[in-house]
């Protein structure tokens, strides 16, 4: 095998006893339209944990937002799962939310479709901030629209109600201003507290990296007091505020923004201290937005993922985990709910097309994607010859011998809203291993891009070093 550094090692071929242990087991999808019931019948056992994360390997590829639509709609139906939290801003999930329960009381209500639709409909249009292709697409449209539909005879305090939620945490300002609005219904006087509290820290609220960049080069305190004083005071009228105004939801969602504003101040001050810390700033957080979730959704609340393979892969068996210490939602739900409860599917592809930009903040692209380097698992699953298929990896569901061979660290290919092929290796590639990654995994050999919305950006400040290889 030659160096890495090239770019270079052993492709893999057809006749390669993995390929070939990987023809023997796999399960085909044979066509779109067989494809719901073939991952029904492979995963319908996955259906018993309480946490199921479903990853996909770019932010731009069709196949992986269907199938990941595909096994929601099945563990919903048939499994009762009631939480799908998906990887992005709180608040525009949460204005999504209210449109797909119909959910009483006040707030903006939002949809995933064109502007112009949206407000022909009353409606504001949802996830307008870069990057919009990766929720403001065809795929994540017909979702929304099968979610209020199933919910359209479903009291919203049902436990049976699905709720959409985001996990991100890149809402600084927006999330003080919701915070505020929430209060101006229920306590105009708390609201006015707050409005002062966060009255400083807004001032950064469209550049919140100067406000870090400053923490950091003028000893400038910084805002931490203010904010965290805000969650206090809220909480502690938890009892007050949720028994009395819209059941309770509003309350939960006032305190998460509230809890993302805290969070938010310290990512974005930590993000000059090294790439490790905020990136586990941020899935920690993730993680304990999904936590409160299922606790606010009641004892038999079940969640569905949605993320980047980067987040929802097992990071111990990365070298995101064993090489720069960094944890991501995977893990720490494996190591809070155990192996059985929390499981993880994990989505690749060969080649194809993607959705993606160049760079931060510009428009987006239908690039071509390389083919997977050789020597990476993307090119082992090709080489099996079988097109599209789906895998359990789980000990006992995988025949032993071919997940001894799986075993073996190799390349992993990660895409996110940023693509650069002529640095593939270098931006897009880590070492994994793939049964203690996943506990399943669906492989498409050549898939193509989604159907963004638009292409045109608005514009947004840069994450500086936010993500790794490039928005994830």
């Amino acid at each position: 095998m030659t160096s890495l550094k090239s770019g270079r090692t052993n492709k893999s071929e057809p006749d390669d006893p993995t390929a070939q242990l990987l023809r023997a087991h796999v399960t085909p999808l044979p066509s779109a339209t067989d494809t719901e019931a073939t991952l029904a019948r492979v995963f319908d056992s996955f259906g018993d944990c309480k946490v199921l994360l479903i990853g996909d390997g770019s932010h731009g590829t069709s196949e992986f937002y269907n199938a990941r639509a595909a096994l929601t709609k099945y563990m919903v139906e048939h499994h009762g799962f009631n939480i799908v939290a998906v990887e992005a801003d709180w608040p525009d999930a949460e204005a999504v939310d209210r449109y797909v329960r119909r959910r009483p009381g006040p707030g903006p209500r939002a949809s995933v479709q064109p502007p112009g639709e949206a407000e022909k409909a009353g409606r504001d249009p949802a996830f307008m901030r870069f990057p919009t292709w990766m929720w403001r697409n065809k795929e994540v449209q017909g979702f929304v629209e099968w979610l209020r539909h199933w919910n359209a005879d479903k009291d919203s305090k049902a436990p049976d109600s699905v709720g959409f939620y985001g996990l991100d945490l890149y809402s600084l300002l927006t999330s003080m201003h919701e915070v505020i609005r929430y209060l101006e219904h229920v306590d105009p006087d708390m609201a006015q507290v707050a409005r002062q509290r966060y009255e400083k820290l807004m001032t950064w609220g469209e550049d919140p990296h100067e406000y870090g960049l400053e923490t950091l080069v003028r000893g400038f305190k910084g805002y931490e007091e203010e904010v965290v004083s805000i969650l206090t005071d809220l909480l502690a009228k938890r009892i007050e505020y949720s028994s009395v105004h819209w059941n309770g939801d509003e309350f939960h969602s006032a305190e998460q923004n509230a809890r993302l504003v805290v969070d938010a101040e310290s990512y974005y001050k930590s993000m000059y201290y090294g790439r490790n810390e905020s990136w586990n700033l941020r899935d920690t957080h993730m993680f304990q937005t999904l936590n409160l979730l299922l606790k606010h959704r009641g004892p038999t609340a079940q969640a569905i993922v949605w993320a980047h393979n980067s987040h929802v892969g097992d990071a111990r068996a990365t070298s995101m985990g064993g090489a720069r210490d960094e944890l991501n939602i995977g893990q720490l739900c494996k190591e809070t709910y155990g192996d059985h409860a929390a499981l993880l599917i994990g989505c690749g592809t060969y080649s194809g097309t993607v959705a993606a930009a160049h760079r931060w903040d510009s428009d987006m692209q239908v690039m071509n994607i390389n083919p997977a380097l050789p020597g990476s698992y993307e090119d082992l699953m090709h080489a099996t010859g079988v097109k599209n298929f789906a895998l359990d990896l789980r000990k006992g569901r995988c025949d032993e011998e071919l997940r001894r061979a799986l075993m073996r660290q190799r390349l992993q290919r990660f895409i996110g809203v940023i693509y650069r092929p002529d640095t593939e290796l270098q931006s897009h590639y880590s070492k994994a291993n793939l049964p203690e990654q996943f506990d399943g995994f669906i492989f498409f050999d050549e898939s193509k891009h989604v159907g963004a919305l638009e292409a045109h950006q608005p514009h947004t400040d840069v994450e500086y070093e936010e993500t790794w290889p490039f928005g994830l």
